[in-house]
């Protein structure tokens, strides 16, 4: 089939990210004629990264594939409404039930990074120590750079807006959990995966698998988006 009928990917990233940790896996998806794009929004509102998904999609082609990692994954539940979504898939993230905000779903299985973390200015920043809990199995020089361009959210952040709507129960969606995760327990990957009714891939990675595997993350990314592909052109 030709590249227009390819789903397009829109990826949304994390706290203490933005779209640039998606860059080892977006080029070979672009390779396979996929539209490809990572939103960026500000960690300063909930409701207004949601907004921003949905002001992407109305600058791309549908179906769309929306890949959450972290906190995105929350975004991603909030925007997969959308019946241009075709289906979901997240990275070692949240994912929301209605009523629930990020923050209920973090009570359940509390992980280390947060020991590492310190409020200021209305922000939450991640000390020089946290990247042995947030990227631990990158190179010494790479959780370096991690740390000298994370993007701190607002405080509040993942108090806001509990979710008012779930497509992982009508969409099909995909799940990648990490196993040496330190920054959304495994256990609660685990968890959500199961409600949510996922298609699991186990990896043995912290919590940036994009950044530490990233051949197995386009893998994943490809056979969901060959899934829709399917589903979209029969």
């Amino acid at each position: 089939m030709s590249s227009q009928h390819k789903p397009t990917i829109v990826f949304c990233h994390g706290i203490w990210a933005d779209g640039s940790c998606f860059n080892k896996v977006i080029p070979a998806l672009q390779a396979d004629g996929h539209e490809v794009i990572a939103v960026q929004y500000s960690l300063e509102s909930f409701e207004e990264d949601v907004a921003m998904i949905k002001r992407t999609l109305n600058r791309v082609g549908s179906p769309v594939l929306l890949v959450g990692h972290s906190y995105g994954g929350a975004t991603i539940t909030a925007a997969g409404v959308d019946d241009r979504v075709a289906g979901l898939v997240y990275i070692g993230a949240v994912a929301p039930d209605v009523g629930e905000t990020v923050q209920d779903q973090l009570n359940k299985y509390p992980s280390d990074i947060f020991s590492r973390v310190e409020v200021k200015d209305g922000y939450a920043w991640m000390l020089p120590s946290g990247t042995e809990f947030f990227c631990g199995d990158l190179s010494e020089q790479e959780q370096k750079l991690v740390w000298a361009t994370h993007f701190p959210p607002h405080a509040d952040l993942f108090t806001q807006h509990p979710i008012q709507s779930t497509p992982w129960k009508s969409k099909p969606s995909w799940y990648i959990l990490c196993l040496q995760d330190h920054t959304v327990h495994p256990d609660l990957q685990r968890w959500v995966s199961k409600r949510m009714g996922a298609t699991v891939v186990e990896v043995e990675s912290s919590h940036v698998p994009m950044l530490s595997k990233p051949d197995l993350v386009i893998e994943v990314i490809r056979k969901a988006a060959k899934t829709i592909q399917e589903k979209t052109t029969t």
